[in-house]
């Protein structure tokens, strides 16, 4: 099965942080996304999780 990618804003919900403060933990880290699609960025679980940990949850 493929990992599960989703948006920076969609993982934020999932995971239940405010969505400002996960981009900012992404942004500060500088964080690469784990695929682009267009313009569009996409992570993966692990790296959300991480995020979740930086942003203070």
């Amino acid at each position: 099965m493929a990992e599960e990618m989703l948006s920076a804003g969609k993982w934020a919900k999932e995971l239940g942080v405010p969505e400002a403060k996960f981009k900012k933990a992404i942004k500060e880290a500088g964080v690469q996304p784990d695929a682009k699609k267009g313009a569009c960025a996409y992570y993966s679980r692990k790296t959300a999780e991480k995020m979740v940990k930086k942003a203070g949850k």
